[in-house]
Order: structure tokens, then sequence, then C-alpha cells
């Protein structure tokens, strides 16, 4: 039960995860819900994130960064469910 539990969470996050990495696409919304629900995923997700890129900053490249960290912890991700045994599939 505990480790259902867990699954369902990282499943969550990684759909929030890849929400942001949508949404860093678009310029965010000024007002309304739309604002509330984007500032929401990326106050989520930023602790982890910023946590990977304590350990890999972005890669420079002229004048723009390319940030791994998504990725890192898309396989992150991955690897702690396959440990778990999690069915819920991505």
């Amino acid at each position: 039960m505990l480790i259902q539990i867990v699954c369902l969470v990282l499943f969550a996050f990684w759909l929030t995860l890849f929400a942001r990495i949508i949404l860093s696409w678009f310029p965010p919304p000024r007002s309304g819900a739309g604002a509330v629900v984007v500032e929401v995923i990326f106050d989520v997700t930023e602790p982890v994130l910023r946590l990977v890129r304590g350990l890999l900053p972005p890669i420079r490249m002229g004048a723009m960064g390319l940030d791994l960290s998504p990725i890192i912890v898309f396989v992150a991700l991955a690897v702690i469910r396959a440990a778990l045994g999690c069915t819920v599939t991505i």
C-alpha cells in the first residue's frame, strides 16, 4: 500500500515536471488561474531541479546554457520507480 502511494506521488511529480518543460516554451500568463497553476508547477519542481543544478550546472553554449537537470531528474525517477516495482507506466 505504501509503495503504491509512493509510486503515485512519483508519477504525479513526473507529470508535473513534464508540464513544466512544456510550459517553459511559452510566455507565462500574467494573471488569473493560469498564472496560479504555472506558479504552483514551478514551485513544486524547482527545489528538485535546483538541487540537480547545484551538482551539474547548465552547460554553456555561447550566450545560452543547456540545462540538463530535467533529463537527470527524469532518469532518476525512472530508476526509483523501477526499483520500487511501480506498475503505472510512463
